[in-house]
């Protein structure tokens, strides 16, 4: 009987240690054949997969390599979000009046937007949208007996000390959409749309004026018509508070569609919309409306405030969907700055990107030199992490509570569960796979420094994941 027991203990033992060793060869083999392709005879790979049952590095190469790391950095920002402030975590926006109301109405003194840092404020993604959030503006003026302003309004944007960009982003992506920079008082995702009438190739495209809440800006327009198919291929080159934005590069003959840049004042813009509405419903307002920032004195415009309207945003759980599925660099920054607040009263970039670092060597004894990094979007250029340290933490998530929150966040590619990356020479994704034997497990593929077509190298990418499938 005991033989028998044992015999059986044995077999047991020997099949689940030859599965386990044809799992490795076989992932072993598919990655020897991908990081021996001449794209990457210049460049570097690395690759971790951690079994989520049992922590066991299932694979590893090159993986306390530190890498740059793209977009894939947000799982690391939104894990850290979900785990310190929770997926209910809130921003608000507060909307004051300051001086005195008299009996007619006449507000002598100002209303002040105090911006709290959300990134969602008058975006489109949700409910309360820009049209929503002013009419919501205008009916608590209106409650406090208000009807007209013998002052301004100010977006008030200090609380981060003004508005300002990570470091480490790069000058030619500051003017852009996704180079949007981070501010206390953000507005619809600081994006301005501009559009263009294409002309005869290699004219001038020519610019239609935008909105008129964008006239404290001069736009040099260096655009110049593409050829058919061409597409988009316009950028803009302005930087925080700058008065001033160049836009170069070229406009497909049959393009139609917004380019959509970054604004260099949230703030202002916040405090336009706003100075606009209650002029379209008459409730005018004296004197032109402008932002607040460290670099303006208001010794006085903390006196004596009164609170109109406090918005709140949308909780963390809705805003890491969007993070993630529609990759919003903003949102990054706006998150890693909550996160640095929450633990030490940070207001920046550069010491909550430490904090970030320090949480996960307290938490899972990750070496410090393994996530540096200089932003929480992964727009940065010079961030580095290594497969390892993303491979464990994404590992983490997986037991926590709110685990399916940040699931449900990453798309769906190569029908895999997870978040890609891609910028200059680098490509990444990480994610989770159930294969059909069951095994879960946690990955994390980081490239840097390919050559040839960046299609190919996915493609390529895609066929060595699959064999987790």
């Amino acid at each position: 009987m005991l033989r028998q027991v044992f015999f059986t203990f044995f077999c047991v033992l020997f099949i689940s240690t030859v599965h386990g060793q044809n799992i490795h060869e076989k992932i072993q083999d598919a990655y020897y054949k991908f990081a021996n392709h001449a794209s990457l005879q210049n460049g570097q790979a690395a690759f971790t997969v951690i079994d989520n049952k049992t922590k066991e590095v299932i694979f590893e190469s090159n993986g306390q390599k530190g890498m740059p790391t793209a977009s894939t950095l947000k799982v690391i920002t939104s894990i850290t979000a979900l785990d310190i402030l929770g997926p209910d975590f809130t921003f608000s926006t507060s909307l004051y009046y300051s001086g005195d109301i008299d009996d007619q109405g006449v507000l002598h003194g100002n209303i002040i937007i105090k911006g709290g840092g959300d990134p969602t404020l008058a975006s489109e993604r949700y409910a309360e949208d820009e049209s929503t959030l002013l009419q919501h503006w205008e009916q608590a003026i209106r409650q406090a007996g208000i009807k007209e302003i013998e002052g301004t309004i100010i977006g008030d944007d200090r609380l981060y000390n003004g508005y300002h960009a990570p470091g480490g982003y790069n000058w030619s992506d500051l003017g852009n959409y996704y180079g949007a920079g981070i501010s206390s008082l953000n507005w619809r995702e600081n994006k301005i749309g501009i559009n263009f009438t294409p002309q005869k190739i290699k004219e001038e495209a020519r610019l239609i004026p935008p909105a008129k809440q964008f006239n404290y800006l001069t736009f040099i327009n260096e655009v110049t018509t593409g050829s058919l198919g061409s597409g988009d291929n316009v950028y803009g080159f302005s930087a925080p508070y700058s008065s001033i934005i160049f836009l170069r590069g070229s406009y497909g003959s049959d393009l139609k569609k917004t380019i959509e840049l970054s604004s260099p004042n949230p703030a202002q813009d916040a405090a336009y919309a706003l100075y606009t509405k209650l002029n379209n419903v008459h409730i005018s307002v004296s004197e032109k409306p402008h932002s607040l920032n460290p670099l303006v004195e208001a010794p006085t415009l903390d006196q004596d405030k009164k609170l109109l309207h406090k918005h709140t945003s949308p909780p963390l759980h809705e805003i890491i969907y969007w993070f993630n599925k529609k990759s919003i660099n903003l949102y990054g920054e706006a998150l890693l700055i909550a996160i640095g607040k929450q633990q030490a009263g940070a207001t920046n970039i550069q010491k909550s990107s430490q904090i970030v670092q320090n949480y996960w060597h307290q938490k899972l004894s990750i070496p410090k030199e393994e996530i540096k990094t200089y932003d929480g979007s992964g727009l940065s250029q010079q961030n580095r992490v290594t497969t390892n340290a993303m491979t464990q933490i994404m590992h983490y998530a997986k037991s926590q509570k709110w685990f399916p929150v940040f699931a449900k966040s990453l798309p769906n590619i190569n029908k895999m569960k997870m978040k890609s990356g891609t910028i200059g020479g680098t490509l990444g994704y990480t994610g989770y796979q159930t294969s059909t034997q069951n095994k879960e497990v946690a990955f994390s593929l980081l490239i840097n420094n390919y050559h040839g077509n960046s299609q190919a190298m996915r493609q390529r990418m895609f066929h060595l994941l699959n064999v987790l499938k």
